[in-house]
C-alpha cells in the first residue's frame, strides 16, 4: 500500500503501482461514448497513463493539458487520462479545452482499475477516487516508468515520464 499526502493527512491506496518491467494488468475502462476500452486496444503503441482523482480539480486539469501538449510530438504514443469521473464530464472538459491528443477513460463502472493498478484511495476525504500517478508502458504493455505522486496536490513529473519515451 502506498501512503500519500492529501491536504496534510496521510491516505492509503490499495496495493502498489505495477512493478517496473511487469506486464500491465488488463483493464476495461469506459470511453466518452460509453463503449469499453481495454489495454489490448493499445498493443503496439507506447502508453502514458495519466491517473488522477477528478478532472474538475485544478491540478488534475493541468496534468491533462500538459500531457496533451507535451506528448503530441511523440511518435506511436497515446495518452490515457484515467479517473472515476463520469465520461460526460471528461468529454465536456476535453471539448471545452479543445484537447485532441489525450483519451479520457473512466473507471466508474466496474471500479477494478483502481485496485488492480494500486491507485484507489481507501481512506480520507477522497476515499474511492484514484490517486495521482503516472505509468508509462512500452509497445508490449510492460511498465517502463511509474510515479505515485506523494502529495495529491502536486503535479506529476512530466519530464521523467516523457524521457522514457525519447
Amino acid at each position: 500500500m502506498a501512503k500519500i499526502d492529501l491536504g496534510g493527512n496521510q491516505v492509503t491506496t490499495y496495493g502498489e503501482l505495477p512493478a517496473m518491467e511487469e506486464k500491465a494488468p488488463h483493464f476495461e475502462l469506459i470511453k466518452s461514448d460509453l463503449s469499453v476500452a481495454t489495454l489490448e486496444e493499445f498493443k503496439g503503441k507506447r502508453v502514458i497513463m495519466n491517473i488522477f482523482p477528478s478532472i474538475d480539480t485544478g491540478v488534475c486539469a493541468t496534468s491533462v493539458r500538459n500531457f496533451n501538449e507535451k506528448a503530441s510530438t511523440l511518435d506511436n504514443t497515446v495518452v490515457l487520462c484515467i479517473s472515476r469521473d463520469l465520461p460526460f464530464a471528461q468529454r465536456r472538459f476535453v471539448n471545452d479545452e479543445g484537447l485532441e491528443n489525450v483519451i479520457n477513460l473512466s473507471d466508474f463502472r466496474d471500479r477494478n482499475f483502481g485496485k488492480d493498478y494500486g491507485v484507489e484511495m481507501m481512506d480520507g476525504a477522497f476515499e474511492g477516487l484514484l490517486s495521482r500517478a503516472v505509468i508509462v508502458l512500452d509497445e508490449n504493455g510492460h511498465v517502463i516508468h511509474s510515479q505515485q505522486v506523494p502529495k495529491i496536490q502536486d503535479e506529476p513529473d512530466y519530464l521523467a515520464a516523457l524521457k522514457t519515451l525519447l
